[in-house]
């Protein structure tokens, strides 16, 4: 019989998890650990059936002591639609787990004990990961409404903004309320250097937008925005309105109401290929 490796995920476990691992045979915590690993697989496996099925470049899936990720080669490139629901497959899985539980409850497959762990740690491990803070699908989710209103520059910047703000003001509630779980400020603590680290390289992830959107067709795409501004607007400031799944017109206002209308293609050619980074909309119109 032969496995359809299509459907199997390339696992990847971070050397920490390693540790953790022998600590908890030290402790005799390892049920609990294990228990958590179970859940945190199925809940990227999820995620990595999904975009599986619509062939998603998918480099690894990685479980550590937290959780795990799955990393791909898509950023921005794929459709709204695809993107949430890769997310929502995620959540999904622990309705499955509370599925099997009751079953294996009411069959008493296993002790009363173990159930009560199975129980505990996958409601946990749910309502932690809807929690508004990125990298969580919580935090997706957010990034993904953010991203239908907003141009993607405004709605990421905003996404880990927000999840900054929520980070410090979790840690500040439980000092203020003497709550302070070691393992839940860790958490928090590693989400806000995250955060931190996202925020330092976001114009990094907002030119790979720009680039991935460069080489997709936007033919296939259905909702067009026409995009106003003045004839003296820096390119850079264009390019910083654009929304994913949108296709865009510029329209250039020029003196004495003059307009002239620019493809967002050629914004994107001649901010990457020509390097007219610091040109206006203006000189790109009369140097076509």
């Amino acid at each position: 019989m032969t496995i359809n490796r299509k459907y199997v995920p390339p696992i990847y476990i971070h050397p920490i998890l390693f540790i953790f691992i022998g600590i908890s045979f030290v402790t005799g915590t390892f049920l609990s650990l294990f228990i958590i690993l179970m859940i945190v697989f199925i809940h990227e496996l999820g995620h990595y059936l999904m975009a599986s099925f619509f062939n998603w470049r998918i480099k690894k899936v990685t479980l550590w002591v937290f959780g795990g990720v799955m990393e791909t080669d898509e950023h921005a490139s794929r459709p709204l639609y695809e993107e949430i629901l890769v997310t929502i497959a995620g959540p999904v899985q622990h309705l499955f787990i509370y599925l099997f539980y009751f079953m294996f409850k009411q069959f008493e497959v296993f002790p009363d004990s173990i159930l009560a762990m199975i129980l505990l740690y996958n409601t946990m491990i749910l309502v932690f990961n809807l929690l508004p803070v990125w990298p969580l699908d919580g935090g997706k989710f957010l990034f993904f409404c953010l991203s239908h209103f907003l141009p993607y520059r405004k709605a990421y910047d905003g996404t880990i903004l927000f999840s900054i703000i929520v980070c410090i003001l979790s840690l500040v509630f439980f000092l203020l309320f003497n709550f302070n779980p070691f393992t839940l400020c860790l958490l928090i603590g590693f989400l806000m250097i995250e955060n931190i680290v996202e925020w330092k390289r976001r114009y990094f992830v907002f030119l790979r937008f720009l680039l991935n959107r460069y080489h997709v067709d936007l033919d296939r795409v259905r909702k067009i925005k026409p995009i106003v501004v003045s004839s003296e607007e820096k390119l850079i400031s264009v390019l910083q309105l654009f929304q994913r799944d949108t296709k865009h017109f510029i329209y250039i206002i020029f003196p004495g109401q003059k307009r002239e209308r620019l493809d967002e293609s050629k914004c994107l050619q001649s901010y990457f290929y020509e390097k007219q980074i610091h040109k206006t909309i203006g000189e790109l119109v009369k140097n076509t």
